[in-house]
Formats: C-alpha cells, sequence, structure tokens
C-alpha cells in the first residue's frame, strides 16, 4: 500500500501556512483597528477571509483527515505569534512614557533635551514623600532608547508605557508627528 503524501502531508503544510497568513492578517488587523489606520483594515480583512475560505473548503473537504486539523490549529497557533511579532517589528505609532521617581531628574531631563526628546514634569506626591512625575510621548521605534536613558540616568525610577491612539503638536525627535509607515501608504486615519 503507497503512503499518501498529498493529503497526510503536502494538504496539511498547505492548510498550516494558509492558516498562519490568515491569522496573521488578522492579528495584524486587530492591532491596526485599534490604532485607526481605516485605509489598510478592509484590504487586510479582505486578504484575511479570502485565504481562511480556501482554507476552511480544504478542511471541509477532508473532513477525515486528522492532519488536517492539526495543521488548523497549529497555523492558528503560529499565525496569532507572528502577527503579533510583525506588528512588534513594525512599530507603529506613539506610546506615553510615565515615569515616578523621588530622584533628582535634571540629569534624565537633560538627556531626554539632547536626545530631542520633549517632556512634561508635575510635581507629585507619592506613598513615601514627594516624587517627580514626568510625562514623555515617544515613537515606538524610539521606545527602548528612551527606556535606555531612564535606566542610566534614574535607574530606580518607576515606568509606565501605553499607546497612544492619536496625539497633534508634540515635540519628537526628527521632527514631525507621522510615522515613516503612513507617509509610505499615504493612510488616512
Amino acid at each position: 500500500m503507497d503512503f499518501d503524501y498529498f493529503n497526510w502531508i503536502i494538504l496539511p503544510l498547505l492548510i498550516f501556512l494558509s492558516r498562519l497568513a490568515d491569522v496573521s492578517l488578522a492579528t495584524l488587523r486587530h492591532i491596526f483597528v485599534s490604532k485607526g489606520y481605516k485605509t489598510l483594515v478592509p484590504i487586510l480583512g479582505f486578504f484575511e477571509v479570502l485565504i481562511w475560505l480556501i482554507a476552511i473548503r480544504q478542511i471541509f473537504n477532508n473532513v477525515d483527515n486528522l492532519a488536517c486539523y492539526i495543521a488548523w490549529a497549529g497555523g492558528f497557533s503560529a499565525g496569532t505569534y507572528l502577527g503579533m511579532y510583525i506588528e512588534e517589528k513594525l512599530a507603529l505609532g506613539m506610546q506615553i512614557i510615565r515615569i515616578i521617581t523621588h530622584e533628582n531628574t535634571d540629569e534624565l531631563i537633560e538627556a531626554f533635551k539632547k536626545y530631542q526628546q520633549g517632556v512634561t514634569i508635575v510635581d507629585g506626591q507619592g506613598a513615601i514623600g514627594p516624587v517627580k512625575v514626568i510625562f514623555t510621548v515617544v515613537r515606538r521605534t524610539t521606545k527602548n532608547e528612551i527606556i535606555k536613558l531612564i535606566h542610566e540616568h534614574s535607574p530606580d525610577a518607576f515606568y509606565s508605557i501605553e499607546d497612544v491612539k492619536s496625539s497633534s503638536h508634540g515635540f519628537f525627535k526628527n521632527g514631525n508627528n507621522s510615522s515613516a509607515f503612513k507617509r509610505m501608504f499615504s493612510l488616512s486615519k
């Protein structure tokens, strides 16, 4: 009896790759919805559903093939991871970093200024006394450099990071508020 390579290896591999693609697109689509990329989201959705329909048809045509089910589930898992990885590498958008410290902030603020990073400083009251609260809005592409500055100049500071859906009139490194991705594709929000 000959082994059926197509049904047990090639078809499950194609289903896996299809799910890898459509779930990656779905993950990116969800992230882009939250960031307000109204032009790109429907395009991703179109290709996501088209690939999904092709893959699900193969599952229904091979309902007795366990390898297809395993490939479907594996593609879903891998696609979720791949979509998040791609989004992280694209590093689209802005984030706000809130730094709270009881230490002297002069060196940190001067480092931000040298880096051409805008800051807002507020006096605050913490659990054990007065603190400085520093707000800075950064491009996601520069976030790691800003965190490095925080660790260098205020190593005991607490900081938190959140995504910013939109912003206007800021002081950002390289002078403008638009991401390269938006300029490249002329996406509107």
